[in-house]
């Protein structure tokens, strides 16, 4: 995020806290590349991620009065964003799919060399396309480092459940990463 714990961030961010539009925007503008970033991970595509930062900034601008500056404003802006995400997901979780419970599959050795080699927009497109409740739970664990206790209380699912789709995105994840990076004459047995 650009904006430092500055005094130009504590005079914005006591701007918001009387209402006024100008620091609002300001400090939308100022956050937005930050707090779209969290979003996008937690979402199929822009649409979807544009959808949980309105809720996010909503939340941010109606409990803004709620941030006391000892703590990191990002980290604030970050726990907003990703309960909106969470809140977002359960909202919508009947047309998510069922939980299936499934034990542990282990990493392919080969996935780390590929996902070394691969830019973060192409590893953020692939998780985007994994079904929500793989998505949600991957990308909560992996990348926000929840426990399964953690998620499995957030999401309102059994541990058993979340450890399941987390072991299902990664399977998804390394189909999608060796279908990405097998040539097309592998594919078809040519060659």
């Amino acid at each position: 995020m650009n904006l430092h714990e500055s005094t130009k961030l504590k005079n914005i961010i006591d701007q918001c806290c009387h209402g006024q539009s100008k620091a609002q925007y300001e400090l939308f503008k100022q956050t937005y590349p930050y707090a779209m970033g969290i979003c996008s991970r937690f979402s199929s595509g822009p649409e979807e991620a544009k959808e949980i930062l309105n809720d996010g900034f909503l939340k941010v601008f109606t409990q803004i009065k709620r941030y006391t500056p000892d703590r990191s404003f990002a980290g604030w802006v970050r726990r907003i964003m990703i309960n909106t995400a969470i809140d977002h997901y359960r909202k919508n979780k009947k047309y998510h799919d069922k939980h299936l419970e499934i034990g542990e599959l282990e990493d392919r050795p080969d996935t780390e060399k590929t996902l070394s080699q691969m830019h973060s927009a192409d590893i953020l497109k692939l998780v985007q396309c994994l079904p929500p409740s793989y998505r949600m739970v991957f990308t909560l664990h992996v990348v926000e480092a929840y426990s399964h206790k953690e998620i499995a209380e957030h999401l309102v699912i059994s541990i058993g459940a979340s450890k399941s789709n987390l072991s299902k995105a990664r399977l998804k994840l390394q189909q999608a990463l060796i279908a990405t990076t097998t040539p097309t004459h592998q594919i078809y047995g040519k060659g």
